[in-house]
Formats: C-alpha cells, sequence, structure tokens
C-alpha cells in the first residue's frame, strides 16, 4: 500500500507539472498573439482550453481518489491540499490565457496603442511569476516562492500606471475609448493572472514549510 501510495503521489504531481506547462504555454501563446496581433495564434489558446479543462477534472478525480481509499498525514495531506489548490489556480490562469486571446481581434492594428502603455511590462512580469510559482512547486523551492510574493506589488502598481495613462489618452482622443476600454480590462487579467501566480506561491510555501500565509488578503 505505502508504495502504491507513493506512486499515486508521483503521478498527482507529474499531471500538476503537465497542467501547469500546458497553462503556461497558453500564456506565453496569448501574449505573443496579442503584442503582435496574431490572430491564428490567439486561436489556438483558445482551443487548447478543453485540454487545460480536462486535467483539471482529471487531478481533481485523483485528489478524490487519494483521499478516499488512503489517510494521508503531515506532508501528504499537505502535497494534497496544496494539489486541490494549485490546480484550480491553473485552471483559473488558463481561462485568463484565453481572456487576453478574446481581445486580440477587437484590438487588431491597436498595436501603437498598446506600446503607450505598460501592459507589456506587466504582463511579462506576470509571466515570469507564473513560470517561477511552477518552478517552485516542482523544486519544493520555498525562496524561489518568497520572491513571486514580492513581485505582486510591482504588477498592483503598472495595473494602477496603465490606468492612469490610459484615462489621460481617451480624455484627449476620444477614439480611443473603445480599444483603451479593452486594455483595461487586459490590465485587470493580468493583474489577476498575478494574483493566481502569488496564491500558488503560497501554497508551496505551506506544502515546503507547513505554514500559511497571505501576501494579498483579495488576491
Amino acid at each position: 500500500m505505502t508504495r502504491h501510495f507513493e506512486q499515486e503521489l508521483q503521478a498527482l504531481k507529474q499531471s500538476l507539472v503537465a497542467m501547469g506547462a500546458l497553462v503556461n504555454d497558453q500564456l506565453e501563446n496569448a501574449c505573443t498573439a496579442l503584442f503582435g496581433g496574431h490572430h491564428d495564434l490567439a486561436g489556438e489558446v483558445i482551443r487548447a482550453d478543453t485540454r487545460v479543462d480536462e486535467f483539471d477534472t482529471e487531478i481533481e478525480r485523483r485528489c478524490q481518489d487519494i483521499f478516499a481509499l488512503t489517510q494521508p498525514v503531515a506532508a501528504d495531506l499537505r502535497l494534497l491540499m496544496a494539489a486541490l489548490k494549485i490546480n484550480n489556480q491553473l485552471e483559473r490562469i488558463g481561462d485568463i490565457a484565453v481572456n487576453i486571446a478574446e481581445r486580440v481581434a477587437p484590438l487588431a492594428g491597436r498595436q501603437d496603442l498598446l506600446a503607450k502603455t505598460r501592459l507589456g511590462e506587466m504582463a511579462q512580469i506576470a509571466r515570469i511569476m507564473v513560470e517561477e510559482s511552477l518552478t517552485a512547486f516542482l523544486h519544493n523551492n520555498s525562496a524561489l516562492a518568497t520572491r513571486v510574493l514580492e513581485s505582486d506589488d510591482v504588477v498592483d502598481d503598472l495595473d494602477r500606471i496603465i490606468f492612469d495613462d490610459l484615462v489621460e489618452l481617451m480624455k484627449e482622443d476620444s477614439s480611443l475609448i473603445e480599444p483603451g476600454a479593452h486594455i483595461l480590462i487586459l490590465s485587470r487579467h493580468i493583474e489577476r493572472l498575478a494574483d493566481h501566480a502569488t496564491n500558488i506561491a503560497e501554497d508551496v510555501i505551506f506544502l515546503v514549510q507547513a505554514r500559511l500565509v497571505k501576501h494579498n488578503a483579495g488576491g
């Protein structure tokens, strides 16, 4: 039973890592599509969401089976609890990638406006946060997870700056109101993306150190 239990836990972690890799690719493709105006790539991101949902269902089922058939304690119990929460965060990150991809068409030909904002910088930081949170989980690296937490404030600051800058641009030119509104929505999506990465990092710290942390109560 012990060996079987260890194998089940390892399979669970491998599924989470595979889901994380897929979501990370989705996110990278969505941002590439947005800032490069690549409609075909945006379509690929949207279609890939089905596979993310399949992972979500599979991982939840694995966790339920382990809980039902074993009596995990201590570190193993923390892994299962963290796995359920990380699975949920990854599914939401996949949804955000789709939301970003869906803004490619409305912002077609508006790369100049995107370039006037710091959305690209904000997206890059958030993407790094996601990648580092997943790496922290893979390697049980609480120090890297802590670094992810520290980056969240930078993203929040950029969200406020982008909002203020876009409001000024829309005041000066009313033709920018519609595309500007789409960019404002994107900024909020990316801010939420950083929140989900932060949540994963918090789960890693809980998993490794058996310590609950909450960097941002609204995250």
